[in-house]
């Protein structure tokens, strides 16, 4: 199995922390040269230091620039003008009733999650096809199929990624240059602690309960039973980056433990 990627940029949006981290830090040790991003300096500061300790002698740097704009989208591309790989990991999230969500709710979710893939996909996406080589990933959700009613412009966002991803998948018929969207399910992420005891303050639980209720209310088709890991959803993001996935193309990969049950 072919997973060394030495010569190859791998850029990987909002990865200073989470799935994000994990999948740079991956496709590092796999020999990528890795581009790292984040919002603020001291951010992207923290994550390189993070990759260096993982991986010894990895060749990464960093931008700290908002791509959930135009603007941030055009000065990283502007920075960076070519990758061979790029994953499209950045993304928002926040459980909101449906009758509470505002218009500027609605719009910065697609902005952030929808239009950040849409810019660089449409950059990088024409370098790799010029190059006949490329790896392109969309970080959807199972919530882009188990409809999540607390967070219904989250899973809107997540659905419209594999969209795209299938889209841009057609346009590269007959290239060595791949598309596709990983589905992760609940992942255990560094925040997950700090958000949880924040919404459990607001619904006056703990934040032991709404763990155990992620799999008894919100998710209970889980197969699974547990929050599933970061590395757990950086080593299908690294695989499907790699030359061995050369056959895996404009699919919606999961890694939700068992939660959909829909036919993807």
């Amino acid at each position: 199995m072919d997973l060394d990627l030495t010569g190859m940029v791998a850029l990987v949006t909002g990865s200073t922390r989470g799935i994000g981290l994990a999948s740079a830090k991956g496709l590092a040790g796999m020999g990528a040269t890795v581009i790292v991003n984040g919002r603020t300096q001291a951010a992207v500061d923290e994550a390189l230091g993070k990759l260096a300790e993982a991986v010894p002698g990895a060749n990464a740097r960093g931008h700290a620039l908002d791509l959930g704009t135009a603007a941030g989208c055009a000065a990283l591309i502007a920075a960076e003008p070519s990758a061979d790989i790029l994953v499209n990991n950045m993304g928002i999230y926040g459980p909101k009733p449906f009758f509470d969500l505002t218009d500027d709710d609605w719009t910065e979710m697609f902005e952030v999650n929808v239009m950040s893939g849409v810019r660089l996909t449409r950059h990088y996406l024409k370098g790799m096809l010029q190059r006949d080589w490329g790896r392109v990933v969309f970080i959807s959700s199972e919530s882009a199929l188990f409809v999540p009613e607390e967070m219904m412009h989250y899973g809107f966002s997540k659905a419209a990624q594999i969209h795209i991803a299938r889209g841009a998948a057609q346009l590269t018929r007959g290239s060595h240059v791949t598309v596709n969207s990983v589905m992760p399910g609940p992942t255990a992420v560094e925040m997950q602690d700090v958000r949880l005891g924040a919404r459990a303050s607001e619904l006056g639980t703990t934040v032991e309960e709404l763990k155990a209720q992620t799999f008894t209310v919100r998710r209970p088709t889980s197969i699974l039973q547990r929050y599933i890991t970061m590395d757990e959803v950086a080593n299908m993001v690294c695989y499907v980056c790699s030359k061995a996935s050369s056959a895996t193309n404009g699919a919606a990969l999961r890694v939700e433990g068992g939660i959909a049950t829909g036919p993807f």
